[in-house]
């Protein structure tokens, strides 16, 4: 049986405020976390991801309240992220009402929480999220250089690591990861399409679930990353945020294309 593609409105959270911007910079206000995600809801929307972007570079707790108020509005699959650090701080926001938690930042720092957190709430519960920037010639010291060659960034996409996605992408597999999040910083709010050579070789290089994020801007840019990327998943923000193509009328495009898609 096939399963289903997923579609995944993604809420960037900056004190209490969606915002999105391009290539992780120059943030615009595109509204409150609560209203929005009622409205994916409603509109049919698979999950929901709410990443708190600046937790992790400003050294703080995430948002408990704001993830509250979102979980008792919804009834979909409920991903939070940032500045999660230990396992007391996934179990409060899991008790805040979120389904998964996304490590980033503190799973490149201290890996070993990864195969913790696995151990102690289900693989199934822990996403790592992989911010991922295409090397440059100007770049090319990462460790690996299989390509398509991109670096894994920390810190809300401030910090390069050093390290290839790929290797990082089998490592957190290994480690207990359930799920992956794939974030394209090169594609990240350009609406230009999702790196479909890099998504591949992420979906082509681990047995667990790939969501593909960073690019979208229309339809076919979803087929093309679920078909042609085999991504299991496709997540996005401005798309939706700012209402040029709603969450119903990209899965009646991919149903109409011969997508599995819950409409």
């Amino acid at each position: 049986m096939t399963l289903a593609k997923r579609i995944i409105p993604c809420l960037d959270v900056d004190h209490g405020r969606v915002v999105k911007g391009v290539n992780f910079v120059d943030l615009r206000d595109a509204g409150d976390p609560v209203e929005l995600a009622k409205r994916y809801r409603d509109n049919g929307a698979d999950e929901l991801v709410f990443l708190d972007i600046t937790a992790s570079v400003e050294s703080r707790q995430i948002l408990g309240e704001t993830v509250t108020a979102v979980a008792a509005e919804i009834d979909i699959p409920f991903t939070v992220g940032g500045g999660l650090r230990t396992l007391d701080d996934i179990r409060s926001i899991l008790k805040k009402g979120a389904d998964k938690v996304t490590l980033n930042t503190a799973a490149v720092k201290n890996p070993n929480l990864i195969e913790a957190a696995a151990q102690v709430f289900g693989s199934q519960c822990i996403v790592v999220a992989i911010d991922a920037k295409r090397l440059t010639p100007e770049n090319r010291d990462v460790e690996s250089k299989q390509p398509p060659a991109a670096e894994v960034y920390i810190r809300g996409g401030r910090e390069a690591t050093g390290m290839n996605s790929i290797d990082w992408a089998k490592r957190v597999e290994r480690l207990g990861a359930g799920e992956v999040l794939l974030t394209s910083m090169d594609r990240d709010g350009t609406k230009n399409g999702y790196d479909i050579e890099l998504t591949k070789a992420i979906v082509d290089s681990v047995g667990i679930p790939v969501i593909a994020s960073g690019g979208a801007g229309k339809p076919a840019h979803f087929l093309a990353v679920l078909r042609e990327g085999n991504a299991d998943a496709a997540l996005a923000a401005s798309v939706f945020h700012f209402s040029s193509h709603p969450v119903p009328v990209i899965k009646q495009y991919l149903h109409e294309n011969g997508m599995v898609i819950r409409i």
